[in-house]
């Protein structure tokens, strides 16, 4: 057995899962950049793309999201650096327990979660009346 005198750490099969809920329909191999209409707010040009490493959010994006197609969640993996979401972090949780991020580098699709639950349809109308009551106040829920 050799030793591993480089300091280099061994590669390990297993890499974070990072998820991307949307209405958007997409295939493996496919890259989502910014620049893009935003599936949210005011459907502006997309400054940041988000991802979570943690399923709920996902579920969040994807029943959130503008438009009539059917709601998907992507496994995605990110092309370059990711920071915390400033619009979760610290404003609504304090850290970021949600594990959710944001990028301005593309995320490639890897795969689609096929099989996943949605909120209740009660909980869903609740949090699209509430983001609707704070855009007519004009505060967006993301701010880039």
């Amino acid at each position: 057995m050799t030793e591993n005198t480089t300091n280099t750490p061994a590669h390990s099969p297993f890499v974070q899962t990072y998820f991307h809920g949307t209405k958007a329909d997409l295939n493996i191999g496919d890259f989502i950049s910014i620049g893009i209409n935003s599936n949210y707010g005011k459907n502006n040009a997309a400054k940041y793309i988000y991802l979570t490493a943690t399923l709920d959010p996902a579920v969040w994006g994807a029943e959130l999201a503008l438009g009539s197609g059917r709601e998907r969640i992507y496994l995605v993996e990110p092309t370059g650096p990711i920071e915390n979401d400033p619009n979760l972090t610290d404003k609504k949780f304090q850290g970021n327990p949600t594990m959710s991020y944001r990028s301005n580098h593309p995320l490639k699709v890897v795969g689609e979660v096929t099989l996943w639950q949605g909120h209740p349809p009660a909980q869903v109308k609740a949090m699209k009346d509430a983001l609707a009551k704070l855009s007519a106040q004009g505060i967006e829920a993301i701010e880039d």
